[in-house]
């Protein structure tokens, strides 16, 4: 395993600055953040093509109405149940009971 790895490494070595040297295999100019490219007349036109086809491919979309798709499961036309009282909720109106007597809790 030690001698793959090894025959990796000096591969590495040896390869390295010799594919990197080449021309074809390296960049002469990396393009930054916001820079322009200068185009040719050929590459504008072919722009301004797909552009236009472009619009024409959206232009030539319908119009669609907007969608509900919970349609199906609720209706405007019934009307809203008035909402429902929770067990403890119900419980805590309960009447409050009676307290005892003085005289009976004495005894």
């Amino acid at each position: 395993m030690r001698i793959i790895a090894a025959a990796l490494l000096l591969t590495t070595f040896i390869a390295g600055p010799v594919l990197i040297a080449r021309p074809a295999l390296a960049q002469d100019h990396v393009q930054r953040y916001r820079e322009e490219i200068d185009k040719s007349p050929a590459d504008e036109a072919n722009e301004k093509r797909a552009q236009r086809a472009y619009q024409r491919a959206i232009n030539s979309v319908p119009d669609q109405k907007p969608t509900d798709p919970w349609g199906i499961a609720r209706s405007d036309s019934t009307p809203k149940a008035a909402p429902k009282e929770h067990a403890k909720s119900a419980a805590k109106r309960a009447a409050p009971k009676q307290a005892k007597p003085a005289s009976a809790a004495a005894n």
